[in-house]
């Protein structure tokens, strides 16, 4: 198993699993990685060591100054350059492999997302289960990026916590699955943000819009957005806000 040459199929299923995971958990004691590895057919430690290959050239962590490891960079690097020029397509295509390599169909493995899709015919079909995917992933990387927590909150309840987009997913389609595009947000904070009735600023702390602040006097106002305004955000273990999303938030979905 060691002298076999990875496939482009198998870096690209260890990119997938790279996105989803914390940095910390990047060992070959981590059951994710031990799953992937039981069906690429390779060992814990090679897969561990591929996704630090990834943390090598991942700018995020060259700016903290973490090296990862350098070995695999010739491999790597085209899958993190197809990641950048087509987001869209190497997310879906990463799931349909693993899918794939799980005996399923990404139908069958994505069921439940994909209820309602079964009567749709063509390339229709096609762009709706390629859209519910990939939302679907974009969640789980945002997810693992604030430790299954809302970031204003702090509840941990998966059931009641969303990837929010700074920008919108129908605004910048070449954003929509950036994980700096994304912030985890309990239902009210989300649902508050998604309208603008509060922001982020660039220092990751909480504005509250005035047209939120008019219900000052209500009770619901003291109790979940009284305490909001110049609160910081819980900092994200890998992928912070871009400060460029942020301010297109403030100014154009913000209500000022």
């Amino acid at each position: 198993m060691a002298n076999r040459n990875w496939t482009k199929e198998e870096l690209i299923l260890a990119f997938n699993l790279y996105l989803k995971l914390p940095f910390g958990k990047m060992h070959s004691r981590t059951p994710e990685i031990i799953h992937l590895a039981n069906i690429i057919v390779r060992t814990a430690d090679s897969v561990a060591i591929r996704l630090t290959n990834f943390a090598h050239i991942d700018p995020y962590h060259q700016e903290r100054g973490v090296k990862g490891m350098s070995g695999g960079r010739k491999q790597v690097e085209p899958i993190w350059n197809e990641f950048i020029n087509n987001k869209e397509e190497l997310i879906f295509e990463s799931e349909r492999i693993l899918a794939e390599k799980e005996h399923e169909t990404i139908e069958q493995k994505f069921s439940d997302i994909l209820e309602g899709t079964e009567n749709l015919k063509g390339e229709i079909k096609i762009r709706e289960v390629k859209t519910r995917v990939n939302q679907n992933v974009f969640r789980q990387i945002v997810m693992a990026n604030y430790s299954g927590k809302c970031a204003i909150s702090g509840i941990d309840i998966p059931d009641l916590l969303f990837a929010s987009h700074i920008i919108p997913w129908s605004k910048n389609k070449s954003e929509r699955l950036n994980p700096e595009n994304g912030i985890c947000l309990s239902a009210l904070y989300d649902k508050a943000f998604d309208k603008g009735y509060i922001g982020i600023n660039n220092k990751f702390e909480v504005v509250v819009s005035p047209a939120l602040k008019k219900k000052n006097k209500e009770s619901y106002f003291e109790k979940y957005f009284s305490h909001l305004q110049n609160l910081r955000m819980q900092v994200p273990k890998k992928y912070l806000p871009k400060n460029e999303f942020l301010e297109f938030h403030l100014d154009t979905i913000f209500k000022h």
